[in-house]
């Protein structure tokens, strides 16, 4: 896959997959290309060639199962809207903007919602809550859409620990359900204890495999630019 943006190339002859009970974490530098890639999957950035497939068929925007939960700053949360609505539009793309919610929409809204542990929430605007449970309302509402595949856009930033070690449990679980998580982050130590793989991004794949297959320091400073005595690659060899 090849994307440019703004006529210039952004991701160069990118190839990965993802398998069902996979947890895999997308590493690299800011720039590098993370959010881009994940948009790609998405549909709402065009390939400049290569193509997204799901269970071997393409990928087609708003139709095939892919659950997103973008970083925090990308939603409107001044916008006047209770908690299980806001993950009701989820499943938007199922649903159509006309039709009304039945009670399987309903039913996959308070599923997710007890997954994130924010039933009791349910009912409070969202312009009321704190910074992790806005991440787990987003997270809730990717879960609404009962998706195969997950892709994660630095779901940990700016969390305190308990809520991160929540969400990291949760994603944890749902790899071992059978579903595909994509998960882009800059939490290194998070990425290395909770991934099955890991990918190492910039611009191009620099590397792919789990973290014991990638301790070699010079992958991670062609990565990431960093020298030989970086806190980065003492946190690889101590991890």
């Amino acid at each position: 896959m090849n994307v440019d943006l703004g006529g210039r190339p952004v991701l160069r002859d990118v190839a990965l997959h993802v398998e069902p009970g996979e947890l895999v974490g997308l590493l690299g530098p800011n720039g590098a290309g993370k959010t881009t890639l994940l948009r790609a999957v998405l549909g709402l950035v065009r390939t400049r060639s290569g193509q997204i497939r799901v269970d071997g068929e393409p990928a087609r925007r708003g139709r095939t199962a892919i659950g997103y939960v973008p970083q925090r700053h990308e939603f409107s949360w001044d916008f006047p809207i209770s908690v299980e609505r806001t993950v009701l539009t989820g499943r938007t793309g199922r649903l159509g903007l006309l039709r009304r919610p039945g009670v399987p929409d309903w039913r996959a809204v308070g599923e997710a919602l007890d997954r994130v542990r924010l039933s009791d929430l349910r009912t409070r605007p969202v312009g009321e809550l704190s910074g992790g449970q806005r991440q787990r309302v987003l997270v809730a509402r990717a879960l609404a859409l009962s998706p195969r595949i997950l892709l994660l856009d630095e779901p940990f930033t700016g969390l305190d620990l308990p809520t991160q070690e929540l969400l990291g449990d949760l994603f944890t679980s749902l790899a071992q359900e059978g579903r595909a998580l994509l998960m882009t982050t800059h939490d290194l130590v998070a990425a290395l204890e909770s991934s099955t793989r890991l990918i190492l991004l910039n611009g191009r794949v620099i590397a792919d495999g789990s973290a014991a297959e990638l301790r070699d320091p010079e992958i991670w400073q062609r990565t990431f630019g960093v020298s030989e005595r970086s806190a980065l690659l003492k946190l690889v060899k101590a991890a």
